[in-house]
């Protein structure tokens, strides 16, 4: 059996462990090179070609790096009990941190979820995150009062085969760690549900507008863009009337999928309303440096350009108008 004075040292030396630094390979220095600098600046007439173009589309998907981030850059223990996919994590340097329910907790800082950067760079205009869990819910909940949204766009069914989301608010009043939420109305539209909610704590109140789209077919993209265009019309007016508050916050299952469409379209569509040109290679870029995967598959970025381009002949027709 031996000593155990080895076992003693051994466990003396553990406190002086390096903390694991990622020192980026050459490879990965490469895709964020490119993911920092690739464009394809598209008018409208190309827009319109390109969207014709399935092969050509597919292809330039493929170049995109994913950047997905190595579960030892995430330097918080146990942290894989709040993540709804083992190997769809928060990027670091994006991570939203929750305020920690003690200096020593910091699993309770941990949400997956990334702040993303909107139209023209401009900070935090989103956050992307995973479809909540039963034991992550009060987190959401947390993070939607922490950072001031005014809305959460859902954008998944709770079962789709498997479970993809748990169903994270009340049907009438709910309290939800420090958070009371309170739904005041329910708006049954033809693609989505709209729930006004109020949320307390304390004596503060925060009004937050629940959009719910349900009609994304499992596995594969909608046939028209059209539904996903107007809820993010919908979104952006009221995003404008609540200037000063906080980022939208966008989730379906993983967060990278159909929330990186959401996003891309919203940023696409103000582009082309600002600039009239569109560079949604360049969005994706983006969106992949402060969350890998955005925009999962080719069928998905096909569908942004199939979005673009709807939006694209409204602007047309609003100016003949």
């Amino acid at each position: 059996r031996g000593s155990n004075v080895s076992l003693t040292l051994d466990m003396s030396s553990l406190g002086n462990v390096e903390p694991f630094v990622a020192i980026p390979t050459p490879r990965e220095k490469v895709a964020m090179e490119y993911l920092q600098s690739a464009s394809r600046i598209l008018t409208r007439s190309q827009l319109r070609d390109v969207v014709a173009s399935s092969h050509l589309l597919q292809s330039e998907f493929m170049e995109i790096p994913m950047n997905f981030v190595d579960p030892k850059e995430i330097d918080i223990p146990r942290h894989g009990t709040k993540n709804r996919y083992k190997t769809i994590l928060p990027n670091p340097h994006s991570r939203v941190c929750l305020r920690p329910k003690n200096v020593t907790d910091s699993l309770s800082t941990y949400i997956n979820a990334n702040y993303i950067r909107g139209y023209s760079g401009k900070e935090k205009a989103f956050i992307a995150t995973q479809g909540p869990m039963i034991n992550t819910v009060n987190d959401f909940w947390q993070m939607v009062w922490q950072e001031d949204s005014p809305v959460i766009v859902m954008i998944t069914k709770l079962k789709e085969k498997n479970e993809k989301c748990v169903l994270y608010w009340p049907e009438k009043r709910g309290i939800y760690g420090k958070v009371e939420v309170l739904v005041i109305s329910v708006n049954e539209c033809e693609n989505y549900t709209i729930r006004n909610l109020v949320l307390k704590q304390g004596s503060h109140t925060q009004l937050v507008k629940h959009y719910w789209y349900t009609s994304w077919p499992d596995h594969k993209t909608p046939d028209s863009a059209q539904p996903l265009l107007q809820l993010m019309l919908d979104v952006e007016e009221d995003r404008l009337t609540s200037e000063g508050r906080g980022p939208v916050v966008v989730h379906c299952s993983a967060g990278i999928g159909r929330t990186g469409c959401f996003i891309a379209t919203s940023i696409g569509c103000q582009q082309l309303k600002e600039e009239g040109v569109v560079d949604a290679l360049n969005i994706v870029c983006q969106l992949r440096v402060d969350r890998g995967g955005m925009v999962q598959t080719s069928e998905q970025y096909e569908f942004l350009h199939h979005a673009l381009c709807l939006y694209e002949s409204r602007l047309s027709a609003e100016t003949v108008q």
